[in-house]
């Protein structure tokens, strides 16, 4: 009898084989290269009277990466999943306990509605720019907006991962492109304590999307296109439309695990659909209605519904002016700022008929043929 290679599987001839590409993968790095990494956290000559605690260290964390010690705290999955016995992150376990929570918030008609205010700037004035950003004002304004009206305001301020220490949003890993269910709602590729990939913070987004019954979006227009803090926190949310909430069915990370999965039908669960949003979105010169539409095409994509026509704002402020006026230009644009009180008053409005049932019954119930 032939030996079955390690790519061939028992699946029925009729579903398409699956196949695990192979042959991108780095080579690991030697020891000297990793202590050149290890060591360029402490290259401030204060640290020297420490050397030899950091050599110690320095051998901790070598071991922890040369034998991929991803989670070093793990604990058994329990009856709620489908291999009880499987160990998994207790990181991870305590990220989905929270946003659990947050969807009972979310979803009890007694707790008080709740807007997720997100300033997608990069820029504030305890980084190198030194001054604050019109993002933040614009938001700030939506903010009074809102709390005038009874609403509870979350306020998320994506440009903290420029100022402040070991604040990190890491970059998403495209488990989904190898299979939908690889990818695990929340994510579980980080915190990689191998590879010093901890202090991820969307670990605490992912429960403040989940207990918001609105959001709003406030951007600048960056080379046109988001601002990379705002976009790191988008693709990390791929998860939310699609995500596997059970990584004891793919047995951790396993490819075909996942492969097989999607083959046999997946239903592409969307986490957190159901919430309203409005979008402000704001630049100089170009690509203010670009980034907009593909704002609300992502939101709309994930199962959010708009506010309306008024909670979608694309505007310039000082068009081809020079970016040191900036600030007066909005001083004087009492328009704008108007328009994002509108942005503000129309996602209050929708989230209390949202709540009601008004909203909801308006909208198409028909399934996606191609969910994807």
């Amino acid at each position: 009898m032939r030996r079955k290679e390690a790519h061939e599987t028992d699946l029925p001839v009729d579903r398409p084989m699956i196949d695990i590409r192979k042959g991108q993968i780095l080579t690991p790095l030697v020891r000297a290269e990793f202590s050149q990494r290890f060591r360029a956290a402490y290259v401030d000559p204060a640290f020297r009277v420490e050397d030899p605690c950091i050599d110690r260290l320095e051998a901790i964390a070598w071991a922890a990466y040369s034998e991929g010690r991803k989670a070093p705290h793990r604990q058994k999955a329990g009856l709620a999943y489908a291999n009880p016995d499987y160990e998994l992150s207790t990181d991870w376990i305590n990220t989905q306990q929270r946003i659990e929570a947050a969807q009972w918030r979310w979803a009890d008609p007694a707790s008080p509605p709740r807007v997720l205010l997100i300033c997608g700037s990069a820029r504030n004035e305890g980084s190198c720019p030194g001054e604050m950003s019109k993002t933040f004002r614009l938001l700030q304004i939506a903010r009074e907006t809102l709390e005038t009206s009874g609403v509870e305001v979350d306020v998320l301020d994506l440009s903290l991962i420029t100022s402040e220490y070991g604040r990190n949003i890491y970059p998403c890993k495209g488990c989904a492109s190898t299979a939908m269910p690889l990818c695990h709602w929340p994510c579980s590729c980080y915190p990689n304590h191998a590879l010093n990939q901890t202090n991820d913070w969307m670990a605490e987004i992912y429960e403040r999307w989940a207990a918001a019954h609105g959001v709003i979006i406030v951007t600048p227009v960056y080379w046109y296109q988001s601002p990379s803090p705002l976009k790191l926190m988008m693709d990390r949310l791929v998860c939310a439309d699609g995500g596997n909430p059970d990584p004891t069915t793919t047995l951790g990370k396993q490819a075909t695990k996942a492969k097989e999965m999607e083959m046999a039908g997946w239903d592409y669960p969307q986490h957190l659909a159901g919430r309203t949003y409005g979008l402000i979105v704001h630049g100089d010169v170009a690509g203010v209605d670009d980034t907009r539409r593909a704002l609300s095409d992502w939101l709309d994509w994930m199962g959010f519904i708009d506010a309306g026509a008024q909670a979608r704002l694309g505007r310039y402020i000082g068009y081809y002016e020079p970016y040191a006026t900036s600030h007066d230009t909005l001083d004087r644009d009492e328009a704008v700022q108007e328009e994002a009180r509108n942005v503000a008053r129309a996602v209050g409005k929708a989230v209390g008929d949202l709540r009601s049932g008004r909203l909801q019954a308006v909208q198409p119930g028909q399934p996606r043929p191609r969910p994807k």
